[in-house]
């Protein structure tokens, strides 16, 4: 209750502060006017209230100002109140004096002071929200000028729609209709087509396929095909390949790579591309750095003289809380922000749970003489246990990002994937969460939709791209008016190809694909043959006791390891350790992780120890699987082992006496551990579930994303990866134009697909011709096109007039944008 009091402050306050000197009942209303009816439905603080007040009151009484003595800040400073004193009679909004302000009831004090005064509608809320309780979200903040959005997540209950109704029109069909959008429009089958190949798996329709898509009459063809190309697992990996790599500042070379200060994460995250690996397990895998993910957080190791904002475990929180929550700590890592509510103690508590030790703040490069206090940006979605020790610390953290209560994290990833569906998020800049959606519920249910369907990134993809709100026509940046006036959603808006999209289209044209595959996929394809499967008991393939075992292997290896991948998976859950470190652990067997060793060992001895657990309530089959392979950079003694497999020479035990996952331990008490088959063995019936066979094989053309940026690359936007990277830009620039005109990337790429073009046995001017505008345009030429591309193309073929006819083809808008 008291809370409750000291929240209808906040409002009141904000609106009659400047009022100095009045008071509830000095001055009557003016007879004349009539104050406004509160709305008759219930009033949402996030949807209806706060957009009112951040238009009308937070520009007098926040970001250091505080006219009448009011701040709106923080609780505390609401608290404090104002120079007016009261302003609202809670639950009767009529008798409030903010309505009577805010209504002109007296003409010489009327509220806001300055700019545009409210109308009657947004008086109505003002008054239904005292009416029914003056409430307020839970840690909601009226920052320096940017508002804390609430954290939580929120229920949206979806408007009365058709049978079958796509979501996002229900929610979108109020919007549409108090925006005046005709959102009946749709693109046809073509353009759709087109948009949604270069979408989902970032290439153009091939002809044929095009013209069966055209021509089938199915009612339902446009979600067939959604559903199609999502499942086409390895072009669809290879596709987000650079989505996520510009996310998580990964790439092939670079700074870091050659000294080893910086790792590659590009192994694990093709896996848990092409695998469709939950959103929540790839997350907890990138905060944790288990499973090979550990290169995001790593960060890179500088050389020379870096400052304290950008050592290792100061990047981790930086590119932490932006990739999953939204939030910019890069001013904050140096000095309070000036831009938001984030300090210096919350950049430092986030970095030290990376640390190895307690760290020293420094403030723009000056020691302050004070430890930092380990914690995360939102204590209230779990604690850190800055005695803990690192991986344990790590886990707590990956805890607190995964809180139910956390509706922030599913906001965040939502509103990426509008983006980049659609032009512009939800929420823009991507990187500001804490800005205001255009449309609060439709941000809310697709972040609850994720949570609800297991955090499927393809489920959300599939609920956007078959939506008729993705279906309508392209609009122009102009149209978008995000400085002229407030945004209004009115369709897709039209964007350009990546760099790697465009190359990979001139490829599809040409059939001229990159020359070699320079991102490490996958350990290469291996017969897995000296693996079996492994338990305590020679039932366990068929029934095995509910509970724990454990498990550990000493094996020597030699010096010099350039690789150590392990391929690993138990049912039905495991936690693996190397040398006594934390390497990975799993929970579903169905999906085998691969894991880099390398990082844990070492020349001679070493010890592999497995926790693994039969989860359930009665017996049940059970099984431990694990393959190492090894790679060293020189040959070795052939008693040093190139490869570790679980067999009947590991040891087992019910028990754990402390040090058990260590080298100084003595297992010999400890009995061998039971085959019970090899990979193949049913019911787990592995092999065709390892990556490095079926899972993880790359689509046969090596596309534009599996290569280090070249020129072209760069020009038309590819980042270098060294920060994290969420927004390519969308306007041309003259970089890009330059490289166009005169670059050799381009001009090599026209020159050898024009050769394979005239090359062609048999190939005469107007069968290549139809061609290229089929798989570059998805449409035959014109009478106009046809007859100045056979006048440039000649008969019989010249190869030049065959280069100039990609140059036009290539440039013309139709070609380079996605509308």
């Amino acid at each position: 209750m008291q809370i409750l009091r000291r929240t209808w402050w906040c409002v009141a306050l904000a609106v009659v502060a400047g009022v100095c000197g009045l008071r509830a009942g000095e001055k009557k209303p003016a007879a004349a006017v009539v104050i406004p009816a509160a709305v008759q439905r219930p009033v949402d603080f996030a949807k209806d209230v706060e957009p009112i007040l951040q238009n009308s009151c937070v520009q007098c009484h926040a970001g250091g100002k505080s006219k009448g003595g009011l701040k709106i800040e923080t609780r505390e400073t609401i608290g404090k109140g104002g120079d007016s004193g009261p302003a609202v009679v809670e639950g009767d909004g009529g008798k409030s004096l903010m309505i009577q302000l805010v209504s002109g009831a007296d003409p010489d004090r009327i509220m806001p002071a300055k700019g545009r005064r409210l109308t009657a509608e947004e008086i109505g809320v003002l008054r239904a929200w005292i009416d029914q309780g003056v409430k307020w979200p839970k840690g909601f903040v009226m920052g320096r000028g940017v508002p804390q959005a609430p954290l939580e997540p929120r229920r949206v209950e979806l408007p009365a729609g058709g049978e079958g109704e796509n979501p996002i029109d229900r929610i979108l069909r109020p919007y549409f209709g108090g925006h005046h959008v005709d959102a009946a429009r749709a693109v046809d089958d073509r353009t759709y087509a087109r948009r949604v190949w270069l979408d989902t798996i970032g290439l153009l329709p091939p002809p044929s396929e095009l013209e069966a898509f055209v021509a089938d009459k199915s009612a339902d063809k446009r979600s067939v095909l959604v559903r199609r190309l999502l499942d086409d697992h390895s072009r669809y990996a290879t596709h987000w390949l650079s989505f996520w790599n510009d996310l998580l500042r990964n790439d092939y070379k670079g700074t870091g790579y050659i000294d080893g200060g910086r790792k590659q994460i590009t192994p694990w995250l093709y896996r848990a591309l092409v695998s469709n690996e939950p959103f929540d397990r790839f997350v907890r895998d990138l905060v944790t750095g288990a499973n090979g993910a550990d290169g995001f957080t790593k960060g890179i190791v500088w050389r020379g003289v870096v400052n304290a904002a950008q050592t290792p475990q100061m990047q981790a929180a930086q590119n932490i809380s932006q990739v999953f929550m939204g939030v910019n700590l890069k001013c904050a890592s140096c000095h309070d922000s000036f831009i938001s509510e984030w300090k210096l103690d919350d950049s430092y508590g986030l970095a030290g749970i990376y640390a190895e030790a307690p760290l020293e703040m420094e403030r723009c490069s000056q020691p302050l003489g004070r430890i930092a206090k380990t914690k995360f940006l939102y204590p209230q979605l779990g604690e850190v246990d800055p005695a803990a020790p690192r991986e344990r610390r790590l886990n707590q953290l990956a805890d607190a990002i995964l809180s139910p209560k956390n509706g922030r994290l599913t906001r965040t990833v939502v509103n990426r994937l509008w983006k980049k569906f659609m032009g512009r998020g939800i929420v823009e800049p991507v990187d500001e969460m804490d800005n205001r959606p255009w449309n609060a519920d439709l941000l809310d249910w697709l972040a609850n939709d994720l949570a609800g369907h297991g955090y499927d990134l393809k489920h959300t993809m599939e609920v956007v791209l078959t939506s008729k709100a993705y279906q309508m026509p392209a609009v122009g940046l102009k149209d978008v008016k995000d400085e002229t006036g407030p945004f209004v959603f009115a369709g897709p808006v039209v964007r350009r190809m990546t760099g790697e999209e465009f190359e990979d289209a001139l490829a599809a044209v040409t059939g001229v694909w990159h020359a070699k595959n320079e991102a490490t996929l996958a350990e290469g394809a291996k017969k897995y043959k000296g693996a079996k499967w492994i338990w305590s008991e020679k039932a366990a393939a068929k029934a095995a006791a509910p509970g724990t075992i454990y498990l550990r292997k000493e094996v020597e290896l030699g010096p010099e390891i350039t690789d150590g991948v392990a391929v690993t998976t138990c049912d039905n859950e495991f936690r693996l350790m190397v040398n006594g470190k934390e390497a990975g652990r799993s929970i579903d067997w169905k999906k085998p992780v691969s894991v880099d060793l390398k990082p844990y060992l070492v020349e001679g001895k070493n010890v592999v120890a497995v926790v693994a657990v039969n989860t359930t309530d009665k017996p049940s089959a059970a099984g431990f699987w694990f393959n190492l392979a090894i790679k060293y950079r020189k040959a070795v003694d052939k008693k040093k082992a190139i490869e570790v497999n679980s067999d009947a020479t590991w040891r087992w035990s019910k028990e754990a006496p402390k040090g058990w996952e260590g080298a100084g331990f003595d297992d010999a008490t400890w009995a061998k551990a039971v085959e019970l088959g090899d990979v193949s063995i049913k019911p787990w019936s592995l092999a065709e579930k390892l990556p490095g066979e079926q899972v993880v094989e790359p689509p046969a053309e090596v596309r534009a994303s599996l290569c280090t940026a070249d020129p072209l690359m760069v020009a038309m936007g590819r980042p270098n990866r060294e920060q994290v990277v969420t927004d390519r830009p969308s306007v041309a620039t003259t970089l890009e134009a330059l490289e166009m005109t005169n670059g050799g990337t381009l001009a090599d790429m026209m020159r050898k697909g024009a050769g394979k073009l005239a090359g062609g046995k048999g190939v005469t001017g107007e069968h290549l011709i139809d061609q290229v505008y089929l798989k570059a345009l998805g449409r035959l030429p014109v009478p106009e096109e046809k007859k100045a591309a056979e006048e440039l193309v000649g008969s019989p073929v010249k190869e030049e007039g065959v280069e100039d006819l990609l140059w036009v083809v290539a440039m013309l808008p139709e070609f380079q944008l996605i509308r």
